[in-house]
């Protein structure tokens, strides 16, 4: 069952999200970058024949891929722990399930943003993010 939180509930967990969702960032370029690698060193062998193989050049690169991926899927069950999910991390978007008029609904945030300060329906994504005003303060709830 999904956690519901209010937009305070959800802005005093930014802090310590930030930090974890910007290792998380981190931690995939870092992965993309040593698979990169591991391709571009495939394909050189590939041309050459097979001839000439680095392999410690091979496993350093795939033990970095490795050791990231494994980091950012910790980092990322630490962050899917608290209730919120994350959306994107080429930006660092995350969204915090909430109940607007008994419907769900997410509150949005993107890395780099002071505080929330928008919400989308679950269809809509964040092309669809829309001010947090007035009306969306009174009407959302989060869990008691």
């Amino acid at each position: 069952m999904p956690r519901y939180f209010t937009l305070a509930q959800a802005q005093a967990l930014i802090p310590a999200l930030e930090e974890r969702l910007r290792r998380a960032v981190s931690l995939k370029a870092a992965a993309a970058q040593a698979a990169g690698e591991l391709g571009a060193e495939s394909e050189r062998v590939r041309l050459a024949g097979g001839a000439l193989v680095d392999r410690r050049k091979l496993l350093d690169a795939v033990s970095r891929r490795d050791t990231a991926a494994a980091h950012l899927r910790d980092v990322l069950e630490s962050i899917h722990e608290t209730g919120c999910q994350v959306k994107d991390l080429d930006v660092g978007l995350l969204d915090f399930p909430t109940l607007l008029r008994g419907e769900e609904v997410c509150l949005c945030w993107k890395l780099g943003e002071r505080e929330i300060r928008y919400w989308h329906g679950t269809q809509e994504g964040f092309r669809g993010r829309k001010p947090i005003d007035e009306d969306f303060l009174e009407h959302h709830l989060g869990d008691s």
